[in-house]
């Protein structure tokens, strides 16, 4: 996959700009530097090695080169609506797990609020991240990566293989080779489709029919409360820090809504959270 290739794959559709490195520390990192240069709406960034790529909480992995997907859109918005950056992170997730379903018709479901899991197993991450001038927010990078090939996931296992949610590849899954130009111009076609609904009830409701264990009981930890090795603490050991309850769905703001035991429902604002399910492979 080199720059030509990938100007092609992508031609026609209305993009601010493409920058493709064959090797960046991260996505994000270089669409950061992009926007303080000026970096029109909608500019993308794409690699196909990531020296130190990183997810939620900080955590750091290495993509391998021809493995994965590594992309970073720049969006500006114009929205006011609020929690815009939980909606970003959605309109991340939705648009990888609609990909998914339609052209490989596998059983994708978005692990609230960032992940994208088939059969459990975590294909995608998404990390938005938000760039400020003052007060006023200024742009949000999305961060997309995508597991294609066998060597992302044994990546991935090195560095977090005692997670609750183990890796998985498009290609294990569907069992035969994946042409990741065709998924670039998969995923940026959807991102492109739903980027203008965001606001809407239509892109909420998508949302929330695609959520991983919709109706199950499970745990989330608000930041920081998992134990060693990233596993989740024991229910008699955990701290205040986390709730259980069964995931209704989602409050108009992106919250995850939780019914807890005694029947009260409370909302977990997006940006706090990590989900771990309860449910035992």
């Amino acid at each position: 996959m080199d720059e030509i290739q990938i100007r092609a794959s992508l031609e026609g559709l209305p993009l601010g700009g493409i920058r493709y490195h064959p090797c960046v520390s991260s996505t994000n990192d270089v669409a950061a530097q992009w926007v303080i240069e000026g970096a029109p709406d909608l500019a993308l960034v794409i690699a196909d090695e990531q020296t130190t790529g990183r997810g939620r909480d900080g955590r750091a992995w290495y993509t391998p080169p021809a493995s994965a997907l590594a992309l970073s859109l720049i969006i500006y918005p114009a929205e006011t609506i609020p929690y815009i950056q939980s909606r970003l992170t959605a309109l991340g997730a939705l648009a990888v797990h609609n990909v998914l379903r339609k052209h490989y018709n596998l059983p994708a479901a978005i692990k609230w609020p960032n992940d994208v899991l088939v059969n459990r197993l975590k294909l995608a991450g998404i990390l938005a991240e938000a760039h400020w001038s003052g007060e006023a927010l200024k742009a949000v990078i999305l961060g997309i990566g995508i597991n294609v090939s066998s060597h992302s996931v044994e990546e991935a296992e090195r560095l977090g293989g005692s997670l609750i949610f183990p890796a998985t590849c498009i290609e294990n899954a569907v069992g035969h080779a994946v042409n990741r130009l065709e998924l670039l111009r998969q995923v940026v076609q959807e991102l492109l489709y739903w980027r203008p609904r965001i606001g809407s009830f239509e892109f909420l409701q998508a949302w929330e029919a695609n959520l991983a264990f919709r109706g199950e009981v499970v745990q989330v930890s608000l930041g920081g409360s998992s134990g060693k090795d990233g596993l989740p603490l024991s229910l008699e050991s955990r701290p205040p820090s986390i709730e259980e309850g069964l995931i209704v769905g989602l409050s108009p703001d992106g919250s995850l809504r939780l019914r807890k035991e005694n029947g009260e429902i409370v909302n977990v604002h997006f940006g706090e959270v990590r989900l771990r399910s309860l449910h035992k492979s």
